[in-house]
């Protein structure tokens, strides 16, 4: 139940970049100082490609990126039912700074030259629908799993009854353990895509997920088949058909 404290913090901090670049993008003003700073010791000065859509493309990523922290604190908030489950201090603080850095992330893909105070045309381009209309396919895939997940400790008027684990069944649930990590995966190369699939950097992000999700998926994966006899054989852990 602490992953919630995660998204508060994403909430708050990646709404400020949104706001921030949004200000720049379309309102002509520069960004922060302390922004500035971080461009120039990330080397981001180096750079004088200037590109409107290079513009646009993290403006949308980050919009989508503070979209995805307002749903899961939402959903952390009144759909899902937690267990008595502990978290490690190691964990949470990483928690908390990976969603700090990952915002960071983003703006710092921005050339430099935004912070001129040049408002920017808006040019949206094939990659821009490709990614957020997958975007959405699994950011509705991720809330239904996570919502049957929770049903499982409710009674029929969603009271909840039980903080045990069930087998789950629905959705992708019927292809693997874990779908919820999939379409959180899925989610991220969504990002990829919108930012034109060409930034390495972001690909470095998504190949975190990957393994981060992955390691989750195959330890559930694990406690499923070792707790419930009857569990279908057929689902994989992680990634459908796959993994």
């Amino acid at each position: 139940r602490w992953f919630t404290h995660f998204y508060v913090v994403s909430v708050l901090w990646n709404g400020f970049l949104l706001i921030s670049l949004f200000r720049a993008e379309f309102l002509g003003e520069s960004l922060p100082s302390w922004i500035q700073d971080m461009h120039h010791a990330l080397g981001r000065d180096s750079q004088s490609k200037d590109t409107g859509n290079e513009h646009f493309s993290a403006l949308l990523v980050l919009l989508l990126l503070w979209l995805h922290s307002c749903r899961r604190l939402a959903e952390c908030l009144w759909t899902s039912v937690f267990s008595s489950g502990v978290i490690h201090i190691v964990q949470y603080c990483f928690g908390l700074g990976y969603y700090i850095a990952v915002g960071s992330t983003v703006l710092c893909q921005v050339p430099t030259n935004v912070r001129n105070g040049k408002k920017l045309s808006v040019q949206i381009c094939w990659y821009h629908i490709i990614g957020v209309m997958m975007y959405i396919w699994a950011s509705l895939h991720q809330h239904r799993c996570l919502a049957i997940l929770a049903n499982l400790r409710k009674s029929r008027s969603g009271k909840v009854v039980s903080l045990s684990h069930s087998v789950p069944f629905g959705d992708w649930f019927e292809s693997v353990s874990c779908p919820h990590y999939f379409a959180e995966l899925l989610i991220y190369v969504s990002m990829a895509i919108t930012l034109g699939m060409h930034n390495v950097t972001w690909w470095c992000v998504v190949m975190y997920v990957l393994f981060n999700q992955a390691l989750a998926a195959v330890l559930c994966h694990e406690f499923y088949q070792k707790n419930f006899s009857s569990y279908p054989k057929h689902r994989k852990a992680f990634i459908p058909l796959v993994f």
